[in-house]
């Protein structure tokens, strides 16, 4: 699997345009990678709710755990489905709505210099093996075009929003991530 950039897209991505977004501050460029996971309702998979949270269409009223989110406004630049498939939201020179309050090394403001990785699933359920293979084929992307992304520059959103967040969870195999892209000899 081998996924290239245009313009911020990656065209083997299905590509869902979310409207929440907007520019980056100028001169800010993506230097950090966040790993969230999200399933809606929660701990179920397949359906189309996320691509319609992210897109402002979810029916709030379709199922009573909708009612605490009612009205929330968020986007990831991308999601890995359960089967590995990938589907991109907003274009990586944009900023995307994943971070929220969050700091990263003294600094506020995530969104305004990440990448926001959404993996279909929750903190306690295994991830798939497709999602690592389709996550690392992306994070070799990206580091190939954002020179300042590294191993070390890799997050969960529990990391750069302790206390408020606790995704990806204890079932996201960091090890595995991280000895995955070494292998490669990709920013090692």
């Amino acid at each position: 699997m081998h996924y290239t950039l245009d313009r911020g897209w990656v065209p083997q991505a299905r590509q869902v345009a979310s409207p929440n977004c907007g520019p980056r501050p100028a001169g800010a460029v993506p230097e950090l990678i966040v790993i969230h996971n999200i399933s809606l309702p929660p701990d179920c998979f397949g359906g189309e709710e996320v691509e319609r949270l992210f897109t402002n269409c979810l029916d709030w009223d379709a199922h009573p755990y909708y009612e605490q989110i009612r009205g929330l406004e968020v986007s990831a630049h991308f999601l890995v489905r359960r089967c590995g498939e990938l589907v991109q939201f907003v274009a990586v020179d944009d900023r995307a709505w994943h971070a929220g309050l969050s700091c990263w090394r003294g600094r506020d403001n995530c969104n305004d210099f990440s990448i926001g990785i959404e993996l279909e699933g929750s903190d306690n359920l295994p991830y798939t093996d497709a999602q690592y293979r389709t996550l690392e084929a992306l994070t070799r992307c990206l580091f190939a075009h954002y020179p300042a992304l590294d191993r070390e520059r890799l997050v969960g959103h529990a990391d750069i929003a302790p206390g408020r967040k606790t995704d990806p969870g204890p079932a996201f195999d960091w090890s595995r991530y991280r000895a995955s892209l070494a292998a490669t000899g990709e920013h090692a």
